[in-house]
């Protein structure tokens, strides 16, 4: 079969074998936002040459204003439920000649309403699910750090809670479009450690809106050149953000799940905090989207 992990602007294809290796794999240039009005067209040209007849598509192509929009999942549920959330694309949705023929499906994202604030995932569940195997019985926690970082609680093989930070985001409209911005250089420069840690540092009971004024003071006083202050910026929020996440008597192991260099700041930051750390490969979402399609009963 063929999976997609296609995000607002990612998109990754995976051929994968009956026991969910993969076999090949494919970059496109077009997000889900990018492909509006023209999935097909841009699907059929990633996988030109490609003519399994099973696809699998994941993440915000099944959200609103994707290529179908996927019900939500409601927390808790395991691999069964999302795998009967699963929808199948109706014909007249896939106006590419090159996939016609095909059966075409789109995994459902999740949901979090225990809160008065709900939360959402799409696209990340589909790595989570790859592993409930590996993660055995007991309770787990997970971070898929990114734009929207996602915070996942993961109890006996079920997703049983979900939190958002929007910490990726809120770094570059500070880091852009801000008064810190003037202090800081225009490329961005690699990660000093030294400020990264002092900004992931528990500060106390200051605040975060009162310490992010401290980037500037930093850079009119000379604590930091304007070469580290991206990197005590992102150590403040990413700081807040695992504190927030994490209970002050934490203890255990935290997954990680994403690409290398923001796995790097984490879990120096988690480590710094007491925690172990355990890294999982970004590709995870094609063996989640197989599992999911061999629960469904498609491969």
């Amino acid at each position: 079969m063929i999976a997609v992990d296609w995000g607002t602007s990612s998109l990754r294809a995976y051929r994968v074998d009956a026991d969910g290796a993969i076999l090949e794999q494919r970059r496109g240039s077009d997000g889900a936002l990018a492909s509006a009005g023209r999935f097909g067209q841009v699907l059929a040209a990633l996988l030109e040459g490609w003519d399994d007849p099973l696809v699998v598509l994941g993440g915000m192509v099944g959200g609103r204003g994707g290529w179908v929009e996927v019900p939500y999942v409601d927390c808790p549920a395991g691999l069964d439920a999302l795998a009967a959330g699963m929808l199948r694309l109706d014909d007249d949705l896939i106006d590419a000649p090159a996939l016609r023929g095909r059966a075409l499906w789109c995994a459902a994202g999740m949901c979090d309403r225990q809160q008065a604030a709900a939360d959402v995932m799409r696209g990340e569940e589909t790595q989570v699910a790859a592993l409930f195997d590996l993660l055995g019985p007991g309770e787990h926690r997970i971070c898929l750090p990114g734009t929207h970082s996602k915070w996942v609680q993961v109890r006996d093989g079920r997703i049983v809670r979900i939190a958002t930070a929007m910490t990726g985001e809120v770094y570059g409209l500070l880091r852009r479009h801000s008064i810190l911005a003037r202090s800081m250089p225009e490329a961005e420069p690699a990660l000093d450690p030294a400020a990264f840690d002092a900004g992931a540092a528990d500060p106390g009971p200051a605040g975060l809106l009162h310490e992010l004024f401290g980037v500037r003071t930093a850079a009119l006083f000379g604590r930091f050149d304007g070469d580290a202050l991206p990197s005590y910026l992102s150590g403040l929020l990413v700081g807040h953000e695992l504190r927030a996440a994490l209970p002050a008597d934490a203890a255990g192991t935290v997954h990680l799940l994403g690409a290398d260099t923001l796995l790097e700041r984490y879990a120096r930051a988690l480590e710094a905090m007491g925690m172990q750390v355990r890294r999982h490969r970004e590709d995870l979402a094609a063996t989640g989207l197989h599992r999911l399609a061999q629960a469904r009963g498609l491969a």
